[in-house]
C-alpha cells in the first residue's frame, strides 16, 4: 500500500476470524475506506456460519487455517504475509477501522516495532462482567512479572513493523497469543506505544468466542510459562522459597521437640523437611542456571530482530537508489 507518509511501504490488514458472518464483510468495507490500496487478508478459522464468503464478496482474501485457535490463525499469518507494515485487528467490529491510519502513523513518527490499541471503555464493556475483572487483573499481573510496558496487553487491534512480525516465535494456540506477543515486545526492549482508541459493542447477532474460565486459565498458563522461559531465575527461586518455607514448617516442631527431649521420634518428618530443603537448593541452582540459558537466547533473538531491515532503513535504501537513478539520468 501507498501511505502518506511513506508511498513505498506495503501495509497488510490481518482478521483472524471465526463464524463472525454477522459483522466480516462490513468489517473489511471499512477497512478498504480506510487504507484503499492496503491488502486485506481474512483467516478463517473453521467458521460455519458463511464467514469466508462474505469476507470474499466484500473483497479480502481470504484463506483457512484448520487448527482451531487464534494464536494457530496468528502464527500462520505471520509466517505467510510479507509486508512493511501489519494491523492486525478483530473480524466482530468492536476496533474502528478508521483508527488503522493512526496506528501506522504511530507506528512510523514513534519508529516503535509495534503500537498498540489500548481500548477505552473496556471496562465498562467487556462483554460480561468476568471479561472485565479478568482484564483488570491480567494487566496488573502482567505489570508484576514483566513491567510497566502495557496497560492492556489483551488488545486485539495492534500495529506491528515487519522486523516484529518476522523476529516473533509464537507458540500459543489460543487468547493467550496477546500475552505472548506483549512479553516478546517486554523481553527484547522493542520500542513499543500505546495508542487510547474507542472500544466498540458487538452487533446483534455477534457473540463473543471468549470463555471467562477456560480461556482465562490458558492465559494464566501462559504467564507462568513466558516467566519460566524469560524470567527462570525468578520463577524458580519462588519454587525455592517455597520449598524451603514448606522444609521449615516441617522441621520447627522436631528441632523443638529434639532440644526439649534429645529425641527424634518424628524420623519420617524430619526426612521430609531435609528433603523439601534440599529441593529448594536445586531448585534455586537450576534457576541459576537456566537464567544465564535464557540471556544468551534473548542475545540471539535480538540479534535475529536487528538483522531485519527497519522501516526507516529500506526507506532511506530506497531514497538512495531514487537518487542514483536521477543522476544517471540527468
Amino acid at each position: 500500500m501507498s501511505h502518506p507518509a511513506n508511498p513505498s511501504l506495503d501495509i497488510a490488514v490481518l482478521l483472524p476470524c471465526y463464524n463472525e458472518a454477522a459483522t466480516i464483510g462490513q468489517v473489511v468495507s471499512d477497512f478498504r475506506a480506510a487504507l484503499p490500496e492496503a491488502k486485506i487478508y481474512v483467516y478463517d478459522n473453521n467458521s460455519t456460519d458463511g464467514t469466508a464468503l462474505k469476507a470474499m464478496l466484500a473483497g479480502a482474501t481470504v484463506v483457512r487455517e484448520r487448527r482451531q485457535g487464534k494464536g494457530h490463525v496468528v502464527r500462520r499469518m505471520f509466517c505467510d504475509i510479507d509486508a512493511d507494515i501489519y494491523i492486525m485487528a478483530d473480524g466482530d467490529g468492536t476496533y474502528g477501522p478508521a483508527d488503522s491510519e493512526e496506528l501506522i502513523r504511530t507506528l512510523i513518527t514513534e519508529r516503535a516495532d509495534m503500537v498498540v490499541g489500548t481500548r477505552r471503555g473496556v471496562h465498562d464493556d467487556a462483554g460480561r462482567q468476568g471479561h472485565a475483572f479478568g482484564n483488570r487483573l491480567f494487566n496488573l499481573l502482567y505489570r508484576v512479572l514483566f513491567g510497566n510496558d502495557f496497560t492492556d496487553i489483551l488488545s486485539g487491534y495492534r500495529a506491528f513493523s515487519r522486523r516484529y512480525v518476522k523476529s516473533f516465535p509464537a507458540i500459543s494456540g489460543g487468547f493467550e497469543i496477546e500475552t505472548e506477543m506483549s512479553v516478546h515486545a517486554s523481553r527484547l526492549r522493542l520500542p513499543v506505544v500505546e495508542l487510547e482508541l474507542d472500544y466498540g459493542r458487538r452487533p446483534t447477532g455477534s457473540q463473543s468466542k471468549l470463555s471467562t474460565f477456560r480461556d482465562g486459565f490458558k492465559i494464566l498458563k501462559m504467564f507462568a510459562l513466558l516467566m519460566k522461559e524469560t524470567r527462570p531465575f525468578t520463577f524458580f527461586a519462588l519454587i525455592a522459597c517455597a520449598f524451603l518455607a514448606s522444609g521449615i514448617l516441617f522441621a520447627a516442631p522436631v528441632i523443638v521437640e529434639y532440644l526439649q527431649t534429645g529425641l527424634v521420634p518424628r524420623m519420617p518428618t524430619w526426612v521430609l523437611s531435609l528433603c523439601l530443603v534440599g529441593l529448594s537448593f536445586v531448585s534455586f541452582a537450576g534457576g541459576v542456571i537456566l537464567d544465564s540459558v535464557a540471556q544468551g537466547r534473548n542475545e540471539l533473538l535480538r540479534l535475529h530482530y536487528l538483522a531485519l531491515p527497519s522501516i526507516h532503513s529500506r526507506s532511506r535504501s530506497e531514497a538512495t537508489e531514487g537518487n542514483a537513478q536521477e543522476r544517471n539520468a540527468a
